[in-house]
């Protein structure tokens, strides 16, 4: 089955042995951020997408859950 362009960047950064954990998160959040961007873009016109952003997100939040970095960073008041 053929995979999405979505599906191979986050292989590539999941892949990337050059990459350190921190970083491929940081990535794949940089990501996450995008496609909510483009999908309350998206919203705001009043227009009914179904162009594969919510699988994208999917996608992207899968590739966090499985590098244990499904919650949210806490900010350096918190730790």
């Amino acid at each position: 089955m053929p995979i999405t362009a979505m599906e191979q960047v986050v292989r590539d950064i999941l892949r990337d042995a050059h990459l350190r954990h921190s970083r491929k998160i940081d990535r794949l959040r940089e990501l996450q951020s995008e496609a909510c961007c483009i999908q309350r873009a998206g919203s705001k016109r009043m227009m009914s997408i179904d162009d594969g952003l919510q699988d994208d997100l999917r996608v992207i939040e899968k590739a966090l859950r499985d590098l244990n970095a499904d919650m949210p960073e806490k900010d350096a008041t918190t730790r």
